[in-house]
C-alpha cells in the first residue's frame, strides 16, 4: 500500500464522512451535474470504470468531464462527449487516490437508463464509484484496497447498501454498458467486505 493511501485511510485525516456527506480524506472537485434524490434513499452502490482518452491514465480529463469543462477538441475520441452532463460521486485513480465530485446524499448522474430489482432510475438511490481503468485492463492493488475501505465506510453510513446491493454498471444497464469489465475481481473485492 502506498504511503498516500496509508495516510488517507489510517493516518492523520482518517477515513470518515462529514456532515456534508463528503469523504473527508478525498480531494473535492464539485460537479454541477447532480440534483436532489427524490426520496433521499441511498441503497445501492454501482461500480464503474472510466479513462479519457480510453486507456490513458493520470491526466485531468476525468475531472474536466465531471466538472463540465472538458475541451472536446483535445482528442478525437472526446467529440461524442460534447455537451454531456455526467458525474459520479467518487473516482479512485490508479494510485488509489480518491476524488469526490458529488456529496453522497445527492443524486449524481452516473447510471443513465438503468434498473435494479425492477426499480428504475438507479441514480435516484445509488452511489456511483468510478475506477480509473478500462473494461479490459487490470485494476491496481491500491484501487482495490481503497475501494474496499471506502465501501466499508459507505456501508456503515448507509446500511441499506448490503453486499447484495453492490453491482456493476453492466448489471443495471445490460446491453448498454460493460463496465467495470471482466478484469474486475469481484471475489477479491466482495470477500474483503
Amino acid at each position: 500500500m502506498s504511503s498516500y493511501i496509508w495516510y488517507c485511510l489510517y493516518g492523520g485525516l482518517g477515513l470518515r464522512i462529514n456532515a456534508q456527506h463528503q469523504l473527508v480524506s478525498a480531494r473535492q472537485i464539485p460537479s454541477a451535474f447532480y440534483n436532489l434524490r427524490p426520496t433521499g434513499e441511498v441503497s445501492l452502490l454501482v461500480i464503474h470504470c472510466i479513462s479519457l482518452p480510453e486507456g490513458k491514465f493520470g491526466n485531468q480529463y476525468i475531472d474536466d468531464l465531471f466538472s463540465g469543462c472538458l475541451d472536446c477538441s483535445v482528442d478525437p475520441s472526446f467529440h461524442d462527449l460534447e455537451g454531456l452532463e455526467v458525474s459520479a460521486h467518487l473516482l479512485i485513480d490508479r494510485a488509489g487516490r480518491v476524488t469526490q465530485y458529488v456529496p453522497f446524499d445527492k443524486r449524481a448522474w452516473h447510471a443513465g437508463v438503468s434498473s435494479f430489482e425492477n426499480q428504475e432510475n438507479c441514480n435516484d438511490y445509488s452511489i456511483g464509484i468510478e475506477l480509473e481503468g478500462t473494461d479490459t485492463s487490470r485494476y491496481t492493488s491500491n484501487q482495490y484496497q481503497c475501494l474496499i475501505e471506502v465501501t466499508k465506510l459507505l456501508q456503515s453510513n448507509y446500511p441499506a447498501i448490503t453486499k447484495q446491493r453492490i453491482v456493476a454498471h453492466s448489471d443495471i444497464a445490460p446491453g448498454r454498458k460493460t463496465d467495470p469489465g471482466l478484469e474486475f475481481d469481484w471475489s477479491r473485492y466482495l470477500d474483503a467486505l
